[in-house]
């Protein structure tokens, strides 16, 4: 019933300009004819829950039914969304502030909330400090987010910050030198995807967000995104938002497979603390960001998104992550 629901809600609000766009945009890829492409999305979004993002991204067109089903689409992860989470607790991560209230001892830096701190906490808020962030409380993908100049007029730029409702302020994080060299024009922070039982935590998949001529890592604002093991090494060449295969990154130069994340283990176990705090919701995804010699919590979400490898970069396997969430959640 749940299934049908969903199918239903997708078909009311779909954009069928933009489907028929992609599903021409596949066709060619696919080197088949369009109708049959159309078809073959409709059959895999009732068979599958599977969207037509979903089939570019996880180019069904590859694979044969056995693949496809290993493969966690929108619609799945939709409904593994309302199992495990308890949506009277959302806000305690959709809310900026309260999420840092909440999970405070792993953030590792300074913050304020300009709506509860007068001017005089502001100005020592910002003392030695040349940049800050500021951000929005209810907005993602790495929009209502600013890179702030701290300027001698503290009492304009605090009245600035509180018209463009951008309560929260944070100390900048100094990610590690290696990351820097990636790309340092943002904090480029890892993703991390965990279900917690009651009495144990799994990290059920691993990517590196990576900026790329912004400010931000997120994918939504032109950076990219690759896969990590268990080890702490990216596995896979890199994609942004238009599906462009990345092995050095078009800024630094960098060679992106086989890249080390430095601190690794400390960011495990960061996530699998973390992910205890909050009995109510136990599938999450965590950015967390890596610094000098330790990690710390950038933020958390109770839709943790779908992300997988895609079948032309995994050397044949055709294995999509569902196989892996099978083993710890019932689905």
């Amino acid at each position: 019933m749940r299934k049908v629901k969903y199918l239903f809600k997708t078909i009311i609000h779909m954009d069928f300009k933009n489907m028929f766009r992609i599903t021409k945009n596949i066709s060619k890829k696919a080197k088949k004819p369009f109708l049959i492409t159309l078809i073959d999305i409709i059959y895999c979004g009732f068979k599958y829950q599977a969207g037509y993002y979903d089939y570019q991204e996880f180019e069904f067109y590859l694979l044969n039914k056995k693949e496809r089903k290993t493969y966690l689409t929108r619609g799945i992860n939709n409904q593994l969304v309302k199992k495990y989470n308890d949506k009277n607790y959302w806000y305690l991560l959709q809310d900026k502030i309260e999420f840092n209230k909440k999970f405070n001892k792993y953030l590792k830096r300074d913050w304020i909330d300009l709506r509860n701190t007068t001017l005089d906490d502001f100005k020592e808020f910002l003392k030695n400090k040349d940049y800050v962030i500021a951000k929005e409380l209810d907005n993602c993908g790495g929009k209502g987010i600013s890179k702030v100049k701290v300027n001698k007029n503290i009492e304009k730029l605090r009245n600035e910050l509180i018209n463009n409702k951008q309560y929260l302020v944070e100390e900048i994080i100094k990610q590690h030198p290696s990351l820097n060299e990636l790309y340092d024009g943002s904090v480029n922070t890892l993703r991390f995807f965990t279900y917690f039982d009651g009495k144990n935590v799994y990290i059920l998949n691993t990517i590196l967000k990576i900026g790329n001529k912004g400010f931000v890592d997120n994918f939504s604002s032109g950076g990219m995104y690759t896969f990590i093991d268990k080890n702490g090494k990216v596995i896979c060449p890199a994609i942004d938002q238009k599906d462009n295969k990345i092995t050095i990154h078009p800024t630094s130069k960098k060679e992106i497979i086989n890249y080390e994340i430095p601190n690794f283990k400390k960011a495990c176990e960061l996530v699998k603390k973390a992910s205890k705090e909050i009995k109510e919701i136990k599938y999450i995804g965590w950015d967390v960001a890596i610094t000098k010699d330790d990690a710390c919590l950038v933020e958390g979400n109770e839709f943790p998104g779908v992300f997988q490898i895609k079948p032309s970069f995994d050397n044949g396997k055709h294995e999509g992550i569902l196989t892996e969430y099978k083993k710890y959640m019932d689905i």
